[in-house]
């Protein structure tokens, strides 16, 4: 997941400058186009991109899907022939768009992130998803080939649903619908993670776990950067008095916005779970360093007087003619009495803290 692109291959062009900024994430374009009514339906992958033109002017409704943004001149191709403005073709082309939408007189522009999680790499793979409405049709132009529609293609193909029946405004709805369901499959993932470093955060928290609630963190902050946005721009769907949408799509598009805020919730009370996270971290370091340091400082107390005792017999001052004599000295049990009272004193001082509750 990168968070920065590289746009400096940008400088000095002119505005509507068709150039590809990002990675390239497909070996070739791929191009499949969807058109059907409420009776008949084809679906066909094409070749050549003068194949896509006749859907154009067709009654039916079109969904013309690109997989592959690399090729410059085949996406600037189909922008002059439906008519989309080259500042369009530029941000298309430009993977690093904030969700967003455009209205014009005769076409919707709608920017969207793509989220899936990827539970083997436990991270998050992203694309950015363009989609332009027209009166019958719907572009979609993707990074990469493979995508969360296959359901969505599925139920057009064998008539399940009100897709059929539906004109080519409630495909843009069902194709932003896909897409924010699939975020809640990503903060099912990103959710199972929590709750794996809350474990090792109780159990046995290391220097990995901080790397783990860095990563959590910055995948909360990803989500967030699209989910805000894509609020914004299904709150325009619904309300903006375009022809291109219907009264009856508006009633979905209120529920679409409501899915969205539940996402929203979601995210942020995940950053919150995890900015405690952190605290927790930084309190069961800090805890596990008072325990070892109170284990020391015991340690330490209880040979402070031993060490006491045997500096005192350690000094072999000689006594014989000093009126301060040291009979232990030359006592025969002196050495088994000073090992003794050495004990006593542990002993003892282990019992007091242990009274106190300090062990």
């Amino acid at each position: 997941m990168k968070a920065f692109l590289k746009v400096s291959k940008k400088a000095g062009l002119p505005p509507g400058t068709p150039v590809h900024v990002g990675e390239r994430k497909a070996e070739s374009v791929k191009m499949t186009v969807l058109d059907y009514t409420d009776t008949q339906c084809e679906f066909r992958e094409v070749k050549q991109v003068e194949e896509c033109f006749p859907y154009k002017d067709k009654t039916s409704t079109t969904w013309i899907n690109i997989d592959g943004l690399h090729d410059v001149s085949l996406i600037e191709k189909i922008g002059v022939h439906f008519g989309i403005h080259p500042l369009i073709i530029e941000d298309i082309l430009n993977t690093g768009q904030r969700p967003k939408i455009d209205i014009f007189e005769d076409y919707l522009f709608v920017v969207l992130k793509m989220h899936s999680y990827n539970s083997a790499a436990r991270n998050i793979d992203t694309e950015q998803i363009s989609l332009v409405l027209g009166k019958y049709f719907v572009l979609s132009f993707q990074e990469r080939e493979g995508d969360i529609f296959e359901p969505l293609r599925a139920r057009i193909i064998n008539a399940k649903g009100r897709v059929r029946k539906a004109g080519s405004d409630y495909l843009l709805h069902s194709i932003i619908d896909s897409v924010v369901d699939n975020y809640f499959k990503v903060l099912e993932g990103i959710g199972e993670e929590i709750e794996d470093v809350e474990d090792s955060l109780i159990e046995n928290p290391v220097p990995d776990t901080v790397k783990k609630i860095h990563s959590l963190k910055g995948e909360s902050l990803f989500l967030r950067k699209s989910v805000w946005p894509l609020r914004e721009v299904i709150s325009t769907l619904e309300r903006e008095e375009s022809p291109l949408i219907k009264k009856a799509t508006r009633i979905y598009m209120r529920d679409l916005y409501d899915h969205t805020i539940q996402v929203i919730d979601t995210v942020e009370t995940y950053r919150d779970i995890i900015a405690g996270m952190l605290d927790v971290y930084l309190s069961s370091v800090s805890n596990r360093m008072n325990e070892i340091m109170k284990v020391l400082t015991i340690y330490a107390v209880i040979f402070i007087p031993l060490t006491f005792i045997a500096g005192i017999y350690g000094m072999n001052f000689n006594t014989e003619k000093s009126p301060f004599n040291m009979p232990e000295l030359s006592w025969y049990f002196g050495y088994p009495f000073a090992l003794g009272l050495m004990a006593l004193i542990g002993i003892s001082m282990l019992v007091y803290f242990r009274r106190k509750k300090w062990l």
